[in-house]
Formats: structure tokens, sequence, C-alpha cells
């Protein structure tokens, strides 16, 4: 009998990952104003960011490693992830109120605080998709998770529009309270998955010594987020400036993000079919056509089309990429592997955000490399994906059988 799958949990996770991203934007839109007030020089809010991803950089990989540990006993990551993570959201909500009285080592301490504990909420919850989920299900369910987050990346635009002359502790309060009401749910949900597994999940095998060729899965995926950095965060507002007034932008950068959703959910059924590094190749050579194709765009519409088609690349690359690293580390190794993933990806944010910092993206010559770094970045990721595939244990499909 096929496994049932248990949609409320990928939906939950949507959720959650929804408010989390959201806290995210508001804490970048806020942050330099936020950082004037407690003492500190405005365009040194690029280092803060900087430091963000370092700690996430570590953290992720930390994360994944706690959450391995602790799953083995049922309903203790969960609680470790919901009390991590109330820890988290508290010391979100008093940044707009230390920042005012001028504290500076204070608004610092509670921001290292808030960036070291919300990596809670990256990799360990995919460990419980992992661990309990039957292994067709983990696509489908990995696509929910990261829904929410592709919703709440499409409005950040305009979030930022609107909350732009706002007074930050109502931002503040609303997204800590709402993420925080929504991790309440993480303990339902492990248990939930874990009655799902024991009725129709059969027992585990135990995971094979990593090898050299994970490795190189992992190498792939920091050629895949940096690949996406360059092409969203560096290149697409300076696409959209050929062919769109500056005021369009907030209202034209959505569309990748747009792509991304629609797309992403259809491909998880073919990587339950074709496994995730097949998924991940193929998405990553897509994202790769599509970038090309926007820096050549000769009008709005085509260049609309492009990205589109890009933002749907990279949500099949980011979905295919998680249920791998989820099926490669199956079973004991899944926080190892997703933790390596996130961590990775932060990486690639960390050296766009360096190269901002740098204002290397103002140079003539690395500005004529960025029209075609990403698709270099994702075609290459893509070869190294497809040429792995004879080295893994066994694709998705296969571990489903």
């Amino acid at each position: 009998m096929a496994a049932r799958v248990p949609h409320r949990i990928g939906l939950y996770l949507a959720l959650v990952q929804f408010f989390f991203t959201l806290t995210w934007t508001v804490y970048v839109i806020y942050l330099p104003r936020l950082a004037a007030q407690a003492g500190i020089p405005k365009n040194a809010a690029v280092y803060i960011l900087l430091l963000d991803q370092l700690i996430f950089v570590v953290m992720d990989y930390a994360m994944g490693l706690m959450a391995d540990r602790v799953s083995r006993v049922l309903g203790k990551l969960g609680y470790v992830v919901l009390g991590v993570t109330l820890a988290s959201c508290a010391a979100f909500l008093l940044l707009p109120f230390v920042a005012p009285q001028g504290a500076a080592w204070l608004f610092l301490l509670l921001t290292v605080l808030w960036t070291v504990s919300s990596s809670a909420l990256r990799a360990p919850p995919l460990v419980l998709v992992g661990k309990y989920a039957a292994q067709p299900s983990v696509p489908w369910l990995s696509a929910l998770s990261l829904f929410g987050l592709g919703i709440a990346a499409a409005i950040s635009p305009y979030l930022a529009i609107t909350l732009r002359d706002a007074d930050p502790r109502i931002p503040f309060v609303l997204s800590s309270v709402a993420l925080a009401l929504a991790t309440l749910g993480i303990v339902w949900a492990e248990r939930a998955l874990a009655r799902t597994a024991s009725t129709e999940a059969p027992a585990p095998e135990a995971a094979p010594p990593a090898t050299p060729w994970m490795l190189w899965f992992l190498f792939a995926v920091l050629l895949l987020g940096l690949g996406f950095q360059i092409h969203f965060s560096l290149n697409s507002a300076a696409l959209y400036l050929r062919h769109a007034p500056a005021s369009d932008i907030p209202y034209l950068m959505p569309v990748f993000w747009i792509g991304f959703n629609v797309l992403m959910l259809p491909a998880s059924i073919a990587v339950k079919r074709h496994g995730g590094l097949v998924v991940a190749a193929v998405g990553a050579l897509v994202a790769a056509v599509a970038s090309f194709a926007a820096f050549h765009a000769g009008d709005l519409n085509t260049l609309i089309a492009a990205q589109f088609i890009a933002g749907g690349g990279w949500g099949c690359v980011l979905m295919s990429a998680v249920s791998a690293a989820i099926a490669i580390g199956h079973t004991g190794r899944e926080g190892k592997m997703t933790g390596g993933l996130f961590s990775l990806l932060a990486l690639a944010t960390f050296a766009r955000i360096a190269v901002l910092a740098a204002e290397l993206n103002k140079d003539p010559q690395l500005a004529g490399m960025l029209s075609w770094a990403p698709g270099a970045a994702w075609a290459i990721a893509g070869v190294l994906l497809l040429m792995l595939l004879p080295k893994q244990r066994k694709p998705v499909a296969a571990a489903a059988a």
C-alpha cells in the first residue's frame, strides 16, 4: 500500500518557514536605522550582515549535527527546536527596544543571540521530515516547506515599501510573536510524523559511511548558491532597469519567486520518480539557460519570461537538493547533510554581501563577469550532479521501493 503523505505537516512547515523568512526581511529592512540608534554607524550595518552569515555557516552545520543526535529520542528534537526558537524570538523582539538606548554592545549581543538561535529553524525541521516521513513523500514535504520561503521572499519588496517609515517595534513584535506561535506546533509535527512512520514506513537501514562523492555534492551546492546570489541579488535589478523605470523594480523582482513557487511543487513529482540529483541537475541547467536569456533579453516581456523560468529552475534546484541531501543522509545523517547544505548557501550569501561591501560589483572588469558567472556556476554544478549519479548509493525512488 502506498504511504500516506502527511500534507498537514508540509503546510505547517511552510507556515513556519514563511514567518521565519519574514523576520529576516524585517531585520534587513530596519537594521541600518536600528544600528544608528544604537550608536553604530549606518555603513557598518553591512558588516553586521556579514557576521550574521558567518554565524549561519557555523551554526547551520552545528544545528544539523545536534538534530541528528537528539532526534534519536522521540519528541526531544521538537522540544529543543521550540525552546531555542522561543529564545530567538525573544532576542529578536527586543532589538527595536534596546537600540534607542544607545548601548551598541547590547544591541550587537542580541543580534548575535538571535542569529545563533534562529538556525534552529533551518536544518532541524527538515531532519524531522527525513527521519520519519516515508521516502516517497520527502520531496513533496520539502517543496511545501520551501513554498513558505518563496511566498515570503516574493512579498519582501512590498514589505520594504510598506514598512519603510513605520515604527520598527510594531513589525518586530508582530513577526516574532507570529513565529513563536507557529513554532509551538513543532512537537505535534514530530509526533505526527513519528506515528506515520511507525504505521507505514519500513524500518530504516543504517546510513553507510561518508564517502568523498558526498563532498562533491556539497561543492555543487555551493556553486548553485553562488549562481543564485549573483543572478538574483546582484544582476536582476540592473537587468530590469534596462527596460523599466526604477519605480517598477519592487513589482518586477517577485517574478523570480513566482516562478520558484509555481514550478517547484510539480517538480517534486519528478524527484519522487527520478531522484533529487537528476532534478537538481536539470533545474540547474534550465536556470543557467534562463540566466543567459535574461542578460540578452531585448524587451521587458522576454526578460520577465526568462526571470520566471530562472526562478522555477532555482525552485527545482533547492527543493531537489534538499531532498537529495535527506536521501544521502538517510538514516542518521539527515541533519549533517541538510545542515551542510544550508551552511554552504549561507557562505554563498556571505560572498555576495562581501562583494557589495567592497563595491566590487562597480568594478568594470567584474561587472563584465557578472553577465556569465551565474549561468556558468549553475551549468557546472548541473554537470557535476549528473556525474555523481552513478556514485549515489540509491536514488530516492529506489529507497521508496
